[in-house]
């Protein structure tokens, strides 16, 4: 029987629910998939919290057979893992690494990188890097769209839940969230963005359009704009706001083992950073990304490094289309392109959008998922 080893993840939250929603995802799958005992680390519990119903107010707990810890100052005493994980170059503790450096068999020790489909992950992947001054190795480890990366976080049985999932089910999403089923006809979408998103214009576009659009908003911070759109400062009762052609519903936090639920049950999903972003492209309906916001517009690089990947093999309009509404919606692209126009342009392709969703998610599904190709990769390098 193979030995089931010990996993440190470790986690400084930055972007609230995608930083902790990555870590989360990554820790339930070593213990569910690959019978490791995983200890996740961790400076913000609220996060986790709004993620999953389980979790509490408490320094250490066991939630889905992964113990969770504040991440404090308790690490004089700890026994390091077998593999370490550094999520997103969050740095460890110093008490922590010495020990890692003085103990019989040194951990592997991985940092993982943020998702990038820029050309130069393929090189970095994988790479080793010295610690100046103690005898220890890091790896860096890039998820990636395309061979050559760690690939992305996807659960073994995905596919097949996604696809088992059918109008019946679909109904009794909307039901548990005290709102009827939209309409057969009407265009549903999902929205989850950051508050600096154009998100007024939008509405406002979609209000004055010919086609209902039911728009499906989880609880976040940009609720606001939606209210302000709509001339008040409290959600009605019934969590609904209507006018024109628009629909806003606004959905209590949908916890992570649902999330999936609300992006099958749309036609089209507005996602932000990354876990939302990964969630999308497995659903395979048309999506648009916002990408979260980094110095001298470096994410304006990294959108135009996934549109360039996700353009290929698609027609050339709905590359144009889906490329065009993106870079507005991320405010990249000139004054000249309203959006309006590229609501227009991207809605005509959304039929087109939805094959090609089913083709690109098998694509990057064919790379493997994060979770296995990092565990093969640390058991490669246990010593």
């Amino acid at each position: 029987m193979r030995e089931a080893h010990t996993w440190d993840v470790f986690c400084r939250v930055v972007d609230h629910f995608g930083d902790a929603g990555v870590c989360w995802r990554l820790a339930r799958q070593l213990v569910s998939e690959h019978r490791a005992h995983v200890r996740l680390w961790i400076d913000d519990l609220q996060s986790l919290m709004r993620l999953h119903p389980g979790f509490h107010a408490l320094e250490q707990q066991r939630v889905d057979d992964v113990d969770v810890y504040r991440w404090g100052e308790r690490f004089t005493h700890v026994q390091p893992g077998d593999i370490v994980v550094e999520a997103f170059g969050c740095g460890l503790p110093d008490e922590y690494v010495s020990a890692m450096a003085q103990g019989r068999r040194r951990p592997v020790w991985i940092v993982l990188e943020y998702l990038s489909a820029e050309s130069w992950v393929v090189e970095h992947h994988g790479r080793p890097s010295p610690h100046p001054c103690l005898p220890l190795e890091r790896y860096f480890f890039f998820p990636g769209f395309v061979p050559g990366t760690g690939g992305v976080l996807r659960e073994a049985d995905l596919f097949e839940r996604r696809d088992r999932y059918d109008v019946a089910q679909r109904d009794v999403f909307w039901r548990s969230l005290t709102f009827e089923p939209p309409a057969p006809d009407a265009l549903t979408v999902s929205i989850y963005a950051y508050e600096h998103a154009p998100l007024a214009d939008l509405l406002h576009c979609w209000e004055r359009g010919e086609r209902q659009v039911v728009v499906a908003v989880p609880e976040a911070p940009i609720w606001r704009l939606v209210l302000q759109h709509f001339g008040t400062v409290e959600a009605p009762s019934n969590r609904a706001l209507a006018r024109g052609a628009l629909e806003v519903r606004l959905l209590p936090f949908v916890p992570q083992a649902r999330y999936d639920e609300l992006l099958w049950a749309c036609d089209c999903n507005f996602v932000r950073g990354e876990d939302s972003f990964v969630r999308a492209q497995w659903a395979t309906h048309p999506f648009v990304w916002h990408v979260y916001p980094q110095a001298e517009h470096a994410h304006w690089r990294k959108l135009e490094a996934f549109l360039t990947l996700y353009a290929q093999g698609l027609s050339p309009r709905a590359c144009e289309a889906a490329g065009n509404f993106m870079r507005v919606w991320n405010q990249s692209e000139g004054p000249e392109v309203t959006i309006a126009s590229a609501w227009q342009a991207f809605s005509a392709e959304l039929d087109v959008l939805r094959h090609w969703g089913r083709e690109w998610a098998g694509r990057i599904g064919d790379v493997g998922s994060l979770t296995a190709n990092l565990a093969r990769f640390c058991l490669g390098k246990l010593k």
